[in-house]
């Protein structure tokens, strides 16, 4: 089949914006190939000309953002499970987020029966287009890690700006809709993080303290992040040795209190070997410094809650690595979770299945904590869950789950570092 580019006669036609698409497209446009790619390409072409761009980018790999009913709800539940009905089948490699429940203990984490059956009909569509059901918002850690340059189609912000940033790879931030029609089609429209223009940084920030943890490099995220808006910052000054998970708490906070996509660290990330390659040759539109003062203000303004009462602590945003639930686990050996705490460490069922090989998720279960699998307070119902259990607090060490968690779950935060978290679970108080 001819791939030579040729005008094409669009629907959803805006702004008298035509994309460029080539024969094979044309005929998913036209129905060639069924019901169900005909509309995964009329979604991404209203979505190309919205944002004017030319042609279509081909993709072999998509993650899948609207994979919890929390977010499709019944509506987008039935939609998936027309696609699939109307012979649909994904093209490229898919991976799914977190859903609504963790699949063995939904009941007794506080999970409602209703969620339960609507998201196995969820996740048993998205199995039947042929999704790889890994359900984690770190799909890097679980069989797809993206190459350098390899454009995808990846919603979960988080990891977006994990893949844009820390891989190399080209990717927007896709939501369910457009990331079902990139997997069905094995395309997506060519515009933003897909063109090398749009991969340079903004503004410079400049980090003149100590980033010891996870938790400082979220503390990071968050005051670049409600700087940056949709701008993508570059770093200099930070560590040259951050762990993985330094740079996935640092990515998850950007994502939270700004829009961002991608950001740089000059002498760590792919494209910054210097500060010239992250800005392209331009000076940085702003300097912004994050020193002791900068730290210490964004920490207290994570910090909702004033007294010292804690009953739901929560490790794993995003997803725990092995490396986190060995942390977790050597916190709490010998020891026991107050009586009147929950503490939830929240990850994939490939980290588990390592961590019990190991022996973590024992020691964290016979201290009282729970292990939960393939959902998180943010895509399970927290704002039933939280009452219904009694939880009047969250205390985390992630800065994207101390940013949300007043306005979407109704509860204020305790947020320090892992040490002083695993304390509060163990004491029953937050010092």
């Amino acid at each position: 089949m001819t791939k030579c580019w040729t005008k094409a006669e669009v629907i959803h036609s805006r702004g008298g914006v035509n994309m460029l698409l080539t024969d094979e497209e044309k005929q998913m446009l036209n129905g060639d190939m069924g019901p169900a790619v005909k509309k995964a390409m009329e979604i991404l072409v209203a979505l190309g000309e919205s944002f004017r761009a030319e042609k279509m980018q081909p993709i072999k790999n998509v993650h899948m953002a609207g994979s919890s009913v929390l977010v499709t709800e019944e509506a987008g539940t039935m939609f998936v499970e027309e696609m699939q009905r109307q012979g649909g089948k994904f093209v490229t490699n898919v991976t799914t987020n977190p859903t609504a429940i963790d699949p063995s203990q939904w009941r007794e984490i506080g999970i409602d029966e209703s969620d339960y059956e609507l998201q196995n009909r969820l996740t048993g569509a998205y199995a039947k287009l042929g999704a790889n059901t890994c359900n984690t918002c770190i799909p890097y850690l679980a069989g797809n890690m993206p190459r350098f340059g390899e454009h995808m189609a990846w919603g979960e912000s988080s990891a977006v700006v994990f893949a844009n940033s820390v891989c190399g790879a080209r990717t927007n931030r896709e939501g369910g809709p457009s990331a079902l029609a990139a997997a069905l089609t094995g395309r997506t429209p060519k515009y933003g993080f897909h063109l090398k223009e749009n991969r340079y940084g903004k503004f410079l920030v400049k980090v003149e303290t100590p980033l010891n943890d996870m938790t400082d490099y979220g503390t990071l995220g968050y005051f670049t992040g409600k700087i940056a808006g949709q701008d993508t910052p570059v770093f200099f000054g930070i560590p040259d040795n951050p762990t993985l998970e330094e740079l996935k708490a640092l990515s998850a906070a950007l994502a939270s209190s700004g829009a961002v996509s991608m950001f740089h660290a000059v002498g760590i990330t792919p494209e910054a070997a210097t500060l010239d390659e992250a800005f392209g040759g331009r000076l940085p539109e702003k300097v912004l410094v994050f020193g002791d003062k900068e730290k210490s203000a964004a920490e207290a303004a994570l910090n909702k809650e004033p007294s010292d009462h804690v009953d739901w602590v929560l490790v794993g945003c995003p997803n725990a690595s092995v490396q986190e639930i060995r942390e977790v686990a050597e916190a709490l050996q010998d020891k026991k979770v107050a009586p009147n705490v929950s503490l939830w460490v929240t990850t994939a069922s490939s980290m588990y299945a390592m961590a019990d090989r190991v022996g973590y998720v024992r020691v964290i279960e016979q201290a009282g904590g729970t292990v939960v699998r393939e959902t998180c307070p943010f895509l399970a119902r927290s704002r039933v869950i939280a009452p219904k259990k009694g939880y009047k607090t969250l205390t985390t060490n992630s800065a994207k789950m101390a940013y949300y968690a007043p306005g979407q779950f109704g509860l204020p935060t305790h947020y320090g570092n892992l040490k002083r978290v695993m304390q509060a679970a163990i004491n029953g108080v937050w010092r």
